[in-house]
């Protein structure tokens, strides 16, 4: 017997104009896109049905998606690209540290940076939407094959880095799609199987997730999302709570369309529509991709057509989905944009020349002549800054870091080489994984290597290098001479779509590769372990080496991002998004796994999040286990205070928000979640030898409220609160404010369907990690 599914309670509106059963709000354009709104309203008068049906269905084109031309209108159509740190289909485009990466920044602003600069790649070659940032999955389990594409397990960091690279994003007329929509935790049976004649046979994992765990933790990150005009979301692959995301009403008309008002369109992930467009469209469903294969194949296309025209689908629901789509078309002035680049096309190996009847395809390509634009401008510098400020230093033993010129070195693991298989990320064995598998990958116009990087910021040291890491053995070491002043090991953990990690420990042999480097203390007195993971590693040997650090997943300039760390030119101040255990075993929420239980149960895949809100680090303060390394965790060449605590906060403020005037809220929900309720101020000083940059981080403890009849358990503490400080000169202090919100301070009240602030008293922590937070106070905003 599974766990029973809470359903997610429907937050249903009536609806007149002959609606019927269809319960999907009407766009308005509110939020501030109400006069792009108007000019969608009045293209969408102006087509006719098969028109308004290929607006909402992909067709064959040049890109990854394609909606095509209508060049009577003037519309150009859309061309939709891979993917959240690249232009995926592309040449001579910049591959970006991964959104793991950026979280490990704690860095508003170079997250925001990082959504402009791919922005303005993805304009440059003609794309109007970017399959990206990543919200889902958020992290639930440590073995998450896609986990690196997004941020960080914990909402609240993860809603930051989410909201900032869309904001980004969207400052260069680039259309954001938020993904994926939602519970999408795993890749181990994300699809259904089906059998040769294509019906399903066993349905795909369904995560269960109760009310109050779905506001509070996954739905999170894209109610932010909303509030800062994202354009599109696309719904995932998998079930939640029994049903097909990308038919499932309270999802996409509950959640997102009548809760948090969204206005944008949502779509299918490619394939991930196993029902009929009736109950799609009417659950809220506004684009289908990939779309046809032929004239009659989509559910969408002429379908749309016929059903509108025998009355199954009312013509209202089709107009608010052209409308949807249509609105950040015009909002981010996409109507005069770049032409696609030729090379996409190529690329993908689509065709796009077959017709539709009634108008032709049509798309607004490039030609011969400017094919292969290269759009990376400077980005390179960019890329190596932000690969470095990610970078997190988990030991650093007798100071050995920074390196002091180091005349003899070597350089050991099959992390540290370049690319010996192609500019396309595969999961090579010599080579450094720059960057995950998958769509989320990028194709490489010039990879740095760890090795490549050495050898040009020491050109005068004597560096020797072991990089088969099957040949990496006690009695090869002995062949060495003379002995290093630093051994710098390079392993790595690899994953991407498609498949979930077996374990945390780094690939190829790299236990063994460790103990026999540190066994030979002749050859290897002082060792520094640099690992490049998609995941939070496992470190058995971690008490055996004089330095770690977790370079994570840093882009195309992994090996110059690394030299600036381990050389001083850049002081750390990465931290961690997860925590660190000391053994997998301590991580809770693994991956469902019914693969050797088939028993002909189409519903046998269920995977039910009964640990609510105790994931990571949360978890581990629950449970009283230590971690390795925790959460926020990040050392520096420097050392930073943390002093002063004020905390002023209302008093006597309602439970709940203020009641709205409209049936329908703005962008994000109601607008008083966002009203600022109480300010935290401390004083940051720099009190060691060196310049460098700290990250104070705020969490609360909520009071316990158990007249409430909730039994959900409440973590002993959240994050509410981090800044990355300026760079500070010994000596140097600076005064830190965190604003909390309303939000911030309210949990899920699944009775009253609101978020309330409780009754209490609630702590406030503040330091530099999640268990190293040496201020702490109380405030309460009711009695």
């Amino acid at each position: 017997m599974h766990w029973p599914s809470l359903i997610i309670t429907a937050l249903t509106a009536s609806f007149a104009n002959g609606q019927g059963d269809f319960s999907t709000p009407n766009a308005t354009g509110a939020g501030g896109w109400e006069d792009a709104f108007k000019k969608a309203s009045s293209m969408t008068a102006n087509l006719d049905f098969d028109e308004k049906a290929f607006i909402a269905t992909g067709v064959n084109g040049p890109c990854v998606g394609n909606i095509p031309a209508i060049p009577r209108l003037g519309f150009k159509g859309l061309c939709l690209q891979d993917g959240p740190l690249s232009l995926r289909q592309s040449s001579y485009a910049s591959v970006f540290p991964a959104g793991l990466t950026a979280a490990a920044t704690w860095d508003k602003d170079l997250m925001y940076e990082r959504g402009v600069r791919i922005g303005a790649e993805f304009k440059a070659k003609g794309a109007n939407i970017i399959l990206g940032p990543v919200a889902g999955p958020l992290g639930r389990s440590a073995r998450g094959g896609r986990n690196w594409e997004g941020f960080s397990v914990d909402p609240y960091l993860t809603g930051v880095a989410f909201s900032q690279t869309i904001k980004g994003t969207q400052s260069q007329n680039v259309q954001a799609c938020g993904k994926h929509f939602i519970g999408n935790e795993q890749e181990t049976q994300r699809n259904p199987t089906t059998d040769s004649n294509g019906q399903i046979t066993q349905d795909a994992v369904s995560s269960n997730i109760d009310d109050r765990t779905m506001h509070e933790m996954y739905l999170w990150p894209f109610a932010e999302a909303v509030r800062s005009g994202l354009s599109a979301i696309m719904c995932s692959y998998n079930r939640v709570n029994q049903t097909y995301s990308c038919q499932n009403g309270n999802l996409m008309n509950s959640l997102l369309k009548t809760e948090l008002g969204f206005q944008g369109y949502i779509m299918t992930d490619w394939g991930a529509l196993h029902t009929d467009a009736i109950s799609s469209t009417r659950a809220g469903l506004d684009m289908l991709m990939p779309g046809p294969l032929g004239q009659n194949t989509s559910v969408f296309g002429y379908n749309l057509t016929a059903l509108v025209q025998d009355g199954s689908l009312p013509e209202w629901r089709l107009d608010d989905m052209v409308k949807r789509v249509l609105t950040p078309y015009f909002y981010l002035n996409q109507l005069d944009y770049p032409t696609v680049d030729l090379d996409t096309a190529q690329i993908n190996g689509q065709t796009w020349g077959e017709d539709i009847p009634k108008y032709g395809y049509s798309f607004n390509l490039g030609n011969l002549s400017d094919i292969n634009r290269d759009v990376r401008g400077n980005n390179s510098a960019f890329i190596r800054e932000m690969g470095a400020a990610g970078a997190v230093l988990l030991k650093n033993d007798d100071n050995l870091l920074p390196l002091k010129d180091p005349k003899r070195i070597i350089v050991i693991g099959n992390d540290a080489v370049g690319t010996t298989g192609g500019p396309y990320w595969p999961d090579e064995i010599n080579v450094v994984m720059a960057v995950g598998g998958g769509s989320g990958t990028g194709r490489m116009t010039n990879l740095v290597s760890p090795l490549e990087a050495i050898k040009q910021r020491s050109p005068n040291a004597f560096i020797q290098a072991l990089t088969d890491n099957n040949g990496i053995y006690q009695s090869t070491m002995n062949t060495l001479y003379p002995a290093a002043d630093v051994c710098l090991i390079f392993l790595k953990a690899f994953s991407g779509e498609g498949s979930d990690r077996q374990s945390l420990l780094p690939d190829y042999n790299a236990d063994s590769v460790v103990s026999n480097i540190t066994s030979n203390s002749a050859i290897c007195p002082k060792t520094v372990v640099i690992s490049h993971s998609t995941v939070p590693n496992v470190h058995p040997w971690a008490d055996n080496v004089t330095a770690i650090i977790a370079a994570h997943v840093p882009g195309e300039q992994a090996g110059n991002s690394i030299i600036d760390i381990l050389y001083g030119d850049i002081n750390p101040s990465g931290k961690l998004p997860y925590t660190i255990a000391f053994d997998e075993s301590d991580y809770n929420a693994p991956i469902a796994d019914f693969t050797n239980d088939n028993n002909g149960d189409m519903n046998l895949w269920q995977s039910d999040f009964t640990e609510g809100l105790m994931l990571d680090y949360r978890y581990f303060d629950s449970q009283n286990i230590q971690p390795r390394y925790e959460f926020g965790y990040g050392l520096s060449y420097t050392n930073f205070s943390i002093s002063n605590l004020q905390i002023a906060a209302a008093s006597n403020i309602s439970t709940y928000p203020a009641t709205l005037n409209s049936s329908l809220p703005p962008p994000g929900g109601n607008p008083d979640l966002y009203t600022a309720l109480a300010t935290v101020n401390v004083t940051v000083k720099n009190t060691g030898p060196v310049a460098g940059r700290a990250v104070p981080q705020l969490y609360l403890g909520f009071p316990s409220n158990p007249d409430s009849g909730d039994t959900t358990s409440i973590p002993p503490k959240v994050l509410r609160g981090f800044e990355r400080t300026a760079s500070l000169k010994p000596g140097e202090s600076i005064v830190v404010q965190f604003e909390l919100r309303r939000k911030d301070v309210s949990s899920w009240d699944v009775v009253s369907q609101n978020w309330a602030v409780p009754v209490g008293s609630f702590n406030v922590f503040v330091g530099q990690s999640s268990r190293d937070v040496p201020l702490n106070g109380t405030m309460s905003f009711k009695s």
